[in-house]
């Protein structure tokens, strides 16, 4: 899907309609690329508040055709130049953040490497959420974390430390809900593995989903997040 019918399109947010094991589907998340070239063509995985408004237009065919939703995210955060915020960005975050909250269908959502602040967070308001087992998920960057406590962006791996943002001190947090192993090595050295892997993990989450009634979908997910909120205020 193409464009967000108010401004522009954004190739670091792709989407579209696909099959999983024989189920139809709505697929979107970030693309950084892998060459030079082509991580400037999809701006290195960082959208525009035109890729968020296309996120909502990809929830909103999904509820039409009652469609599950699947997103992949993988990025260091939302855009944040000048043009994007002129644009509405974080207007357009927020936007995708309460469609995903109030989506009728169910919604998983993979954190398949990098998920940075709130331009992870906004296509990842999901039922399930899962993480590959060497992924990272955080409201900001090590590097920007020590550089605004410590001003000494050296001090990375002591923020890392404190800010809890692997798979494993996430799950026990009850930010995210399924560890995804990798092979070993990583997920790169057998990628027909780690699809494998994702496909099997997100298909049983979407049967156990779909058993679901919309309004139940609802409560639980927005229970979800309430309580990852209640949970991490408690200590």
């Amino acid at each position: 899907m193409a464009g967000d019918r108010k401004f522009g399109d954004d190739n670091a947010l792709l989407g579209g309609l696909g099959k999983l094991n024989g189920r139809s589907v709505v697929v979107m998340g970030h693309e950084k690329g892998k060459t030079t070239q082509s991580r400037i063509k999809h701006n290195f995985g960082m959208a525009n508040p035109e890729g968020y408004r296309k996120a909502v237009r990809l929830m909103e065919l999904a509820e039409r055709f009652s469609i599950p939703v699947i997103s992949f995210v993988d990025t260091a955060g939302a855009y944040p130049g000048r043009g994007a915020e002129e644009r509405g960005q974080a207007e357009a975050i927020a936007r995708s953040i309460d469609k995903g909250l109030s989506l009728k269908v169910p919604f998983v959502s993979v954190i398949a490497g990098e998920g940075g602040s709130g331009g992870a967070v906004a296509i990842a308001t999901a039922d399930a959420v899962m993480m590959l087992e060497h992924s990272i998920y955080s409201v900001i960057s090590p590097e920007g974390c020590a550089s605004i406590l410590w001003r000494d962006g050296t001090k990375a791996k002591d923020a890392a430390k404190a800010m809890k943002i692997t798979a494993k001190d996430l799950k026990r947090l009850g930010v995210i809900d399924t560890i995804i192993h990798e092979p070993v090595g990583g997920a790169h050295r057998d990628s027909a593995e780690m699809i494998k892997r994702v496909g099997e993990a997100v298909t049983l989450e979407l049967e156990r989903l779909e058993k679901m009634s919309p309004e139940d979908l609802i409560q639980a997910r927005r229970a979800k997040f309430l309580d990852i909120g209640r949970s991490l205020l408690n200590g």
